[in-house]
């Protein structure tokens, strides 16, 4: 038995899978993919931050624990002086762990727009890192090459409720392995502020990402911040105890 489509049947298939495949591909759902492999259902890194300014380097090295989009905890393991400091963060709120006083301290709000630990990021990025999904809307605005890698040029535009502040966000996402390899961000009168450069790929945990970000502020000539991560491991037992402020100086 044979069947005869009619053309015009066709012609509706093709448009209906043509469409299935972009809505597939939507910016958003291009970024929910780019922040849930860096994350996972939980994880754990040892990374080094270097924080480069044009007169003096520092280097820190840190172990940090996180679950999920609205936990995360960080342990400095060196230098010396910072040794022991731990960051706890839980939803919007930021906990710090001071040895050389055995004091943990809340951190206001006043104080979530100053620089983390000295380095090129602050206190309100790290809060706000996977705002970008809840807090924007996205679309896609071209195809460049970043690393050697086709990827997706994406905008990010604040919902018109959302208490944010960048006023404009371009990431390039790539198409293969959805690695964020560059992110800008801009000020309300669109004015670049910062950018991030991602690079030096490799696989952690059967996961292919960079292993360098590079923080720049644009007006700050020879300043950044460039992290690298030795380990990073996904979807890990982390027992709940290590996001209360009881068990801070306890982390090892």
């Amino acid at each position: 038995m044979s069947y005869i489509t009619h053309p015009g049947s066709l012609l509706l298939l093709c448009i209906y899978l043509i469409t299935g495949a972009l809505q597939a591909q939507s910016a958003r759902e291009i970024i929910q993919k780019a922040d849930a492999k860096v994350r996972g259902t939980s994880a754990y890194a040892e990374m080094s931050i270097q924080v480069v300014r044009p007169k003096w380097t520092k280097t820190m090295h840190l172990k940090t624990w996180t679950k999920g989009k609205d936990k995360s905890v960080s342990l400095v393991t060196a230098p010396a002086k910072e040794k022991g400091t731990v960051f706890l963060m839980r939803g919007k709120e930021i906990w710090n762990y001071i040895p050389s006083i055995e004091r943990t301290i809340k951190l206001p709000p006043s104080m979530m727009m100053q620089n983390w630990m000295g380095t090129d990021m602050t206190n309100d990025d790290l809060i706000k890192q996977s705002s970008i999904v809840t807090d924007y809307e996205q679309e896609i605005v071209g195809s460049e090459m970043v690393e050697g890698r086709n990827c997706w040029k994406i905008a990010l535009t604040p919902k018109p409720e959302a208490s944010v502040v960048w006023g404009k966000i371009l990431i390039w996402i790539d198409r293969k392995d959805y690695m964020q390899l560059k992110i800008l961000y801009y000020d309300e009168d669109d004015f670049l502020v910062n950018k991030i450069i991602a690079s030096d790929i490799k696989t952690f945990d059967r996961r292919v990402l960079p292993s360098k970000l590079e923080f720049i502020p644009v007006d700050k000539e020879g300043q950044k911040t460039i992290i690298r991560y030795q380990v990073w491991k996904f979807d890990v037992n982390i027992p709940e105890k290590y996001f209360s402020t009881r068990y801070m100086k306890r982390l090892k």
